[in-house]
Order: C-alpha cells, then structure tokens, then sequence
C-alpha cells in the first residue's frame, strides 16, 4: 500500500516550466520606485552563471506561479542561469519523496517550517551559513524571529540556519467600515486597552461591536486559534510562545489558560458578538464578515488575516468601504508590536552555485518589489521601497510586518497534526460553547500527552 501511495503522488499532476527568456514585467531602470541600481549590482557580481541550471519546486501555482515566474525572469537575466520552476498538488508529500530518492531540486520552497525541521533533521537540507543568518537579523524587521523561524538542528543535532523567509502572511488585523466608524464617531484603537474600551462603548451605544465565526466544515474552529495565538503574543513573552508550540510549556498552563480566556473576553459576551456567543461556533467564517456591511451595520470590528476581502460582498472597495488596522498589544504589557502570520521559506536542497546565487538574490531589494509591485505579496525586508507596493491596503500591511518588534509563525502550524489540525480546534468550539478554558486546555495536553 505505501508503494502505491508513493507511486501515485509522484504521478500527481506537476506544474512545471521554465522560466526562459520571458520579458519582464517592469522594464529596467525605467520606473524609479525600484531599487534598479540593487539590480544592476546583483547583475555584476553574479553575471558570470550562464549555462547553469536552477531546479526550484514550491507550492505556488495557478496565478501565484505566474507571479513567482516574472520574479524568477529577473533573476534570469542577472545571471544567465535557466530556471525551471515546478510544483505539484501533493507538493509536501513530492518533496519528502525526491529528497529521500536522492533527486531532489536545487531548491524547495515550502510553507510548513515542521517539514523543512524534518528535512534537515535527515540531511536533506544544506545550511545557509552564519553570514545569511546575520543579514537576515540586521535587514529583516523582527530579524531575529526571522532567523528562528528558519533554524533548525542538523543530522548531528546542532542548529544551523537551513530556511530563507520570503514572501509573508499577515493575520494580526482587524476589518471595519471607516463610514461605520466615522458615523458613530469612533476612533481606531492603538493599544488592546483601548480596543477592549471600544467594545464595550460599542455596547453602550446600542450597537454590536464584533462579528465572529469559527465554521469552517472538518476544519472548524481554526479562526479562535489564530486568536489565541494573538492572545499569548500579547499577554506573554514570545519564549514563552516558542515553548508552547513545543509542549515544553503544557498547553493547561495559566498562561496558555489566560490567552485563551483573552479571547473567550470577546467571543463569550452575547452582547459583543452578533448573533450572541452561541453562533460563534455555528458561524461560517466566510460568511462572518459580512456583517460589517449591512445596514444598520451587525457588527463593526471582525479580527481575520489578510485574506479575508475574497469573502467581502462583491464590489467592496478596500480603503473606502473597508479598511484594517494592526491587531493592537496591550500598553501595559511592554511587549513591542508583535505579529501573527505565516510565509514560505527557501531552503537548498541540492548544493550548487545556481543555488548558492539565488539565496543572494532574495538579499536584493528587486527580488521582493517585483512581486510587490503585482499582487498578494508581503516582506518584512526593510531595505525593499513600500512605494512598490501594487495598491494602499497591502503597503499599509507591509508597514505592519517592518513596525513588528516580534513575528511568529501560526502556532496551529507549528504543533502536531493532530493538536494544531485536531484537538485544538475541537477544543476551541467547546470553550465558545460554555466548557471552562481550563477543562479545554486539560483535554487539549491529554490528546498531546497521548500522541506516540
């Protein structure tokens, strides 16, 4: 049975081409928000590769490939090295088979930083070096939170730096309707005092100050942990959050207990969810936002990552019927900007100089305005101009992940299948359905502790 599994992932449809000599989607030098003197750089230093070849497999495909694929042309013409892009609908389960088959691309391209830790565990990856490690740190906001999201031990057991963040997700926002706003003559929250205050005012004048919804079919109950995370950034150190995620700190910890009564704060008042507390569970959360745009308005506030304009009523206009700000930190707490979200990381795989090369181009300010420039694109890089960025809701993103003191990756993410993707959803639902936060963390660590 395992033969034919593996047989049958490996014929899975790949989506692959090469990059060849495509035109590029910005003409050098011509527009002066990018960084072309960076370009031109680059172009000097590594324009001696042509004839080499890049193998890279990741997970973007449809649109995003072609996205990645104007990048990749850049690329291309700087060095004169023929990049071939792949990817494939199993692409997790692909990569594991080519790496342990002794064929694995120059590069992988992955989302999932426990599969890259299992890679390099293995042998499978090939460090990038202490150098890359210090320019991640001194050019990326929140450098250091970069750099352990990509260390990781080796097949000896010691930590070394495998994993290049490129390209981020951001979830710590809050949607809301300026003109709601503007009308009932509310102002944006800077600190959670502040929105907590809000709330309650929201309250006082009659109206509801957040829609919530946790359905999600199988996956149901996925939102609250993306608030919960936000939560323990917020009321915790972030090595307190790193040992979380590790079950080093047990999840019916008071801390872990607390970030989660944090969200029940918002989530269990039938007078500050619409529909009261009952239909969070039951509310899909594709349909949960749409409350900020009835009129009168259900609710004013919903807490959701940046993806969550796909689900807006068609025709809503960001920055006019719907804006967002950072998913603020308690003032009190002293614990910086931190930010939840989630990204790719680039890791070679097959040591050559194409490899080597490309690891230096994502140094570039280039590398990342090209697909700023476009759409669906966030970096943390400082040096990268936000004036490339395609419109005002993603620079105002963008300026989010370079204000952040500390960014982490989605905990769900980071924890086992069946904690992260199992016992920590079902558990959510419970806790939004009345069970006590501390019998839901208590039955969360038993699935842990059961885990063999």
């Amino acid at each position: 049975m395992k033969k034919m599994f593996l047989m049958t992932v490996a014929a899975a449809a790949l989506v692959a081409g090469s990059v060849g000599a495509q035109e590029l989607k910005f003409a050098p030098g011509e527009d002066a928000k990018f960084s072309w003197s960076t370009f031109e750089d680059f172009k000097k230093a590594h324009g001696d590769l042509k004839g080499q070849t890049l193998k890279i497999f990741g997970p973007w495909r449809g649109d995003d490939q072609v996205l990645v694929e104007s990048m990749l042309a850049y690329f291309e013409n700087a060095t004169g090295i023929d990049v071939n892009y792949s990817s494939s609908e199993n692409y997790e389960q692909q990569i594991v088979i080519d790496t342990q088959a002794g064929s694995p691309p120059d590069i992988a391209v992955l989302p999932q930083p426990g599969l890259l830790a299992d890679l390099a565990s293995k042998g499978f990856l090939v460090p990038l070096g202490a150098e890359s490690a210090d320019w991640m740190k001194t050019n990326y906001a929140a450098g250091d939170s970069w750099v352990s999201l990509g260390t990781y031990k080796d097949k000896d057991g010691a930590e070394q730096f495998f994993a290049f963040p490129y390209k981020a997700d951001l979830k710590s926002l809050v949607w809301y309707s300026p003109e709601n706003f503007e009308d009932a003559g509310y102002e944006v929250p800077k600190t959670m005092e502040e929105l907590k205050a809000l709330t309650e005012k929201i309250v006082a004048d009659g109206g509801t100050p957040w829609c919530i919804g946790l359905g999600s079919g199988g996956a149901t109950g996925w939102p609250a942990t993306d608030w919960v995370e936000d939560m323990m950034l917020r009321t915790q150190a972030p090595d307190v959050y790193d040992k979380w995620v590790t079950n080093e700190i047990k999840f019916n910890d008071p801390a872990v207990v607390g970030a989660i009564e944090e969200f029940g704060w918002f989530a269990r008042n039938d007078k500050f969810v619409d529909g009261g507390s009952k239909a969070v569970a039951s509310t899909d959360f594709r349909d949960s936002p749409k409350g900020l745009f009835s009129s009168p308005p259900k609710c004013f506030m919903h807490r959701q990552a940046s993806f969550i304009p796909s689900f807006f009523p068609e025709g809503t206009e960001l920055g006019v019927d719907a804006d967002f700000f950072y998913f603020p930190a308690y003032a009190e707490k002293d614990l910086g900007t931190p930010v939840l979200g989630a990204g790719t990381l680039v890791s070679i795989t097959k040591d050559t100089p194409a490899a080597r090369a490309f690891i230096e181009w994502l140094k570039t300010p280039i590398a990342h305005e090209v697909w700023m420039a476009q759409s669906g694109f966030l970096t943390p890089f400082k040096s990268a101009k936000p004036e490339t960025y395609a419109n005002d809701a993603l620079r105002k993103q963008g300026e989010i992940l370079t204000n952040a003191t500390t960014f982490r990756f989605d905990g769900s993410d980071l924890m086992p299948g069946k904690i992260g993707a199992g016992a920590f959803w079902t558990g959510m639902v419970d806790y939004s359905g009345g069970k006590a936060a501390a019998d839901v963390a208590g039955d969360i660590q038993k699935a842990w502790d059961g885990l063999k």
